[in-house]
C-alpha cells in the first residue's frame, strides 16, 4: 500500500472504529464475524440474507457492510482494520484491489481467519476463496454474444472495473470466447460500417473501444452506457454486455424503448430478471450471492475451509438442458423459476 493510501486508510480506521461496535463477547454472547463487500448494490443484499440464515443457525452474530463509495479499497480497508482490532473470530471481504491490499490483508489474515468471496487476492494467506471459476463465467458469457449474434458484428462490454479479478477474468473470458483464442489481443481497427468508430477485431466481432468501457460505481453506469449506445445505435448486428450485477439495468436504461440491440447481462439483479422474462435480455449467467454470504460465515463459523468453487449458471426465459462445459456442469435455468427460488431462498430467512 502507498505512503498516501495507508495515510488515508489510518484516518479513516480512526472514524471507523468510533463507530462499529465492539467485536467482544459481552454485547449477545456469541463471536462476531465480519463481512464487507466491495460496493452497494441488490447483489450484496442478496448476500446479507445468505449471511444472515448462516449466522443464525450457527449462533454467531454478524456485522454485514456495504461500503457507500463502490470499489474504493482505502474506504473498504478501514472496516476491515476495525474488525481485526476488535477482535472479530473472522472477516469475508469481496477484494477490490488485490494488488494494492494484498500486503495489509497478509498481515490481518496472520492475526484473524480471513477468507475472500467473489472477488479474490490468493497471496494474503486467506483460508479459502468462496466464489466461481470468473474467467469461465466470462467464456459463458462470450458464447451467449456469439449465439445472438452468430454472424460476427458490433460488441460492447460494461463493467465497474478491471482492476478487481473477476472484473479482469470475466472481461478476458468474453474476449477469448468471441476470438476462439486463449489471451487474444485482437487487432486494431475501425469499424467496417463506421470508421469514426475505433475498437478491436477479435474474430468476427467488432469490440468497441477495443476494451471494457468501466464505469467505477453504479451511479456512473447508466451515463456510461448511454454514451455508448449512442455511438453503436442504429448499427446492426450489435450486442451489449453487462459484467457486474447493475451493468444490465443501466445498459437497458440507455436503450429506451429501443429492442435492436441484444443484451447480455451478468448476476441475477431483479430488473436483469425482468429484462429476461421480457424477452429485452437474452440470458445473464449468475453467481450465487446467497450461497457467498451463506458459505463464508458458515467456515468461519465452523473453522471449515473446505468449501468447493461454487458453479456458474445461465438463466434465460425458457431455460434449457444441463450442459457439461470445460468439464464443469452448467445449468440452464428458466428465469421465472430461478427468481422464485431465489425469492424463496430470501425468505427462508428469519427475521
Amino acid at each position: 500500500m502507498s505512503r498516501i493510501l495507508r495515510a488515508v486508510v489510518l484516518v479513516a480506521l480512526a472514524a471507523v472504529v468510533a463507530c462499529v461496535p465492539a467485536c467482544g463477547k459481552k454485547d449477545s454472547g456469541k463471536v462476531k464475524i465480519g463481512v464487507v463487500t466491495n460496493c452497494t448494490a441488490d447483489f450484496w443484499s442478496i448476500c446479507e440474507a445468505g449471511a444472515t440464515k448462516a449466522a443464525q443457525e450457527n449462533n454467531v452474530e454478524l456485522q454485514f457492510r456495504q461500503p457507500d463509495k463502490a470499489f474504493d479499497a482505502s474506504v473498504q480497508m478501514p472496516i476491515v482494520e476495525a474488525w481485526a482490532k476488535q477482535g472479530v473470530a473472522g472477516i469475508a471481504v469481496s477484494v477490490i484491489d488485490p494488488q494494492g491490499q494484498t500486503e495489509d490483508l497478509t498481515r490481518i489474515a496472520k492475526k484473524v481467519p480471513l477468507i475472500t468471496m467473489d472477488n479474490d487476492a490468493d497471496q494474503t494467506g486467506r483460508r479459502c476463496y468462496i466464489g466461481i471459476d470468473n474467467y469461465e463465467a466470462g467464456k459463458a458469457a462470450g458464447r451467449l454474444v456469439k449465439q445472438s449474434i452468430p454472424n460476427g458484428g458490433t460488441v460492447a462490454i460494461f463493467i465497474g472495473s478491471t482492476k478487481s479479478a473477476n472484473g479482469k477474468s470475466r472481461t478476458q473470458g468474453v474476449i477469448d470466447a468471441l476470438a476462439d483464442e486463449k489471451d487474444a489481443k485482437g487487432t486494431d481497427a475501425a469499424h467496417p460500417a463506421k470508421p469514426d468508430l475505433k475498437g478491436k477485431q477479435f474474430g468476427k466481432y467488432f469490440l468497441v473501444d477495443g476494451a471494457a468501457v468501466e464505469d467505477g460505481a453504479p451511479t456512473n453506469a447508466p451515463a456510461k452506457a448511454a454514451a455508448v449506445y449512442g455511438r453503436v445505435k442504429g448499427l446492426p448486428d450489435v450486442c451489449m454486455v453487462g459484467l457486474y450485477a447493475y451493468n444490465p439495468p443501466a445498459i437497458l436504461e440507455a436503450m429506451g424503448a429501443d429492442k435492436s440491440i441484444k443484451v447480455v447481462g451478468f448476476d441475477e439483479d431483479w430488473n436483469t430478471l425482468k429484462g429476461i422474462a421480457e424477452g429485452r435480455i437474452v440470458a445473464t449467467v449468475v453467481q450465487d450471492p446467497f450461497a457467498y454470504g451463506y458459505e463464508s460465515v458458515k467456515a468461519l463459523a465452523t473453522n471449515k475451509y473446505d468449501v468447493p468453487k461454487i458453479a456458474y449458471r445461465v438463466v434465460t426465459k425458457d431455460g434449457g438442458p444441463t450442459e457439461t462445459v470445460s468439464g464443469v456442469t452448467v445449468e440452464n435455468l428458466k428465469v421465472a423459476e430461478f427468481e422464485a427460488k431465489l425469492r424463496a431462498d430470501i425468505a427462508s430467512v428469519k427475521k
